[in-house]
């Protein structure tokens, strides 16, 4: 597959308004995407009757002895891409470094794509990301975020290839529906089987929930774990973790249920992809204590035991890892906690290492260094609602009324849009709406509102009730269509700084 720059026939068709960037070359034919009055379009030049034509539809004419078609932006055509140009089909990243760069409007593929080229280094891009959550509030279904990222990343010209990740799986229902949508990576979330409660239990409540775990559904038996840990020194790489009755206990209670579930999970994602290349993470991270290394110790083992092949895990880290803002907590603590979870990473697991994962790693500039040092480079970040954030950067200078008034919907919403979310902004403490003038606010952006701790997290957990209204979504989604450069290039420049730390590895 050959990229074209100045040679190809579609970048001199200036009416279809044909992005240089974007075409490629597949055997005899050029595709290239368009974007023209606000209209984004695909655009094919091929031999007559070409094999390839069949899969897309679109007006065709002849041009040059030449068949040129054009067509939608259609489901229909999206498959017949990724089938034409491969580099399109998601894939498997492994134990590359990597980042997942959410999109709840499906825009930001473009500004993700220059980020990763501007950072360097060779991080792997997941370009779909949105977790079942997020999707059913911003009104999308998996493949139409799996749609939408690609055309993004043909837009760009990316042929690095990337992946998709179907985020926060709670049910076999959401795996079938990102099964049937194409994605690469899966993600189980089974943090509504967590019991928090075990971190204070006394002992006979320990011992009496210990008695009642589902013992069938985790293919084992009191007596056969207590032989697997008690009594065991585990070696990460000279750090030694041990696990006692109280302690083994506790691991097993807080999480045995969480284990069994992501287990059934596995089997049903692993039966219904067949012989498909698919990868696995599995997060544990939004509880409310954190995950100690014994516990981290006992999940890794627990899984692999019951035959979940994963390639990243997230634990609960110690501090606070709030939307859109950084870090909150300790750093010196947070990177001595995290060397040991990074040794455990490495070294005790059976499989062979798996990377670590930081969700709600959006804006945590300040651990970044410690993360990736500490992990030497076994390690995915997760971001979302900071792309979303920026797009609202972009309305702010673009049209002020328009952000005043989702501010001022958004500070309304908070308290009820923030129930599943780990945040702690108070509408009290963010800028009053008749602080906020017009004028004041397009002035003061970069510095001022969207980086006030308060006004930030409210803007970020608010934005399905947002998106939900249509008096705020068209016009917004309407201007970034209108101004995709102005989009893209403040994504570049925010996920650089994320990325950069990550794309040196920072290796030992």
């Amino acid at each position: 597959m050959a990229r074209l720059e100045d040679t190809g026939r579609l970048v001199g068709m200036r009416d279809l308004g044909v992005l240089p960037r974007s075409v490629v070359a597949a055997d005899d034919t050029e595709l290239g995407f368009a974007r023209a009055d606000g209209i984004s379009r695909i655009a094919i030049l091929s031999p007559k009757e070409a094999p390839v034509l069949k899969g897309f539809e679109g007006d065709a004419s002849q041009l040059g002895g030449r068949t040129l078609l054009v067509g939608p932006t259609s489901v229909r055509n999206v498959e017949a891409l990724r089938e034409a140009v491969p580099h399109l089909r998601p894939k498997t990243l492994g134990l590359k470094t990597s980042a997942g760069l959410g999109d709840r409007l499906g825009l930001a593929t473009p500004g993700h794509a220059r980020a990763m080229r501007a950072a360097g280094g060779d991080v792997a891009p997941v370009f779909a990301q949105q977790s079942i959550r997020e999707m059913e509030r911003a009104n999308r279904t998996p493949q139409e975020v799996l749609d939408d990222a690609t055309w993004g990343a043909f837009a760009e010209g990316w042929t690095a290839g990337f992946g998709a990740d179907a985020d926060h799986l709670k049910t076999v229902e959401h795996v079938d529906a990102c099964v049937a949508a194409g994605y690469s990576f899966f993600t189980f979330d089974p943090g509504a089987y967590v019991d928090d409660g075990a971190e204070v239990a006394d002992a006979s409540t320990l011992r009496s929930a210990f008695d009642g775990l589902p013992w069938d559904d985790l293919e084992d038996s009191p007596a056969d774990l207590g032989r697997r840990y008690l009594h065991e020194r585990f070696d990460a790489e000279g750090r030694e973790v041990r696990l006692d009755e109280i302690t083994l206990s506790r691991a097993a209670v807080k999480y045995g249920r969480a284990v069994a579930h992501a287990a059934r999970l596995y089997r049903h994602l692993e039966a219904a992809m067949g012989n498909g290349d698919f990868e696995v993470e599995v997060s544990v991270d939004e509880t409310e204590s954190p995950t100690t290394h014994a516990q981290h110790l006992y999940v890794a083992r627990e899984l692999g035991r019951l035959g979940v092949r994963f390639v990243s895990l997230a634990p609960r880290y110690v501090g606070r890892f709030e939307k859109g803002v950084d870090y909150i907590g300790d750093v010196a603590e947070f990177e001595a906690d995290l060397a040991v979870h990074a040794a455990i990473a490495r070294t005790v697991p059976p499989d062979g290492p798996y990377k670590l994962s930081l969700h709600s790693g959006s804006d945590k500039f300040s651990i970044y260094p410690g993360f990736v040092r500490q992990t030497r480079g076994l390690a995915h970040l997760k971001t979302a609602g900071t792309s979303y954030l920026e797009a609202l950067r972009v309305a702010a200078a673009l049209d002020a009324g328009l952000f005043r008034e989702i501010y001022v919907f958004a500070r309304d919403r908070y308290e009820e849009d923030r129930a599943s979310y780990h945040v702690s902004a108070e509408v009290n403490r963010a800028p009053a709406p008749d602080d906020v003038s017009e004028t004041d606010l397009t002035e003061t952006d970069l510095t001022g509102l969207l980086e006030q701790f308060d006004a930030r997290e409210i803007l970020h957990v608010t934005f399905g009730s947002v998106l939900g209204e249509a008096r705020f979504r068209e016009p917004f989604l309407g201007l970034l269509r209108d101004h995709p450069e102005h989009y893209a290039a403040g994504l570049e420049t925010h996920f650089t700084k994320h990325l950069e730390p990550f794309a040196t590895k920072g290796r030992a």
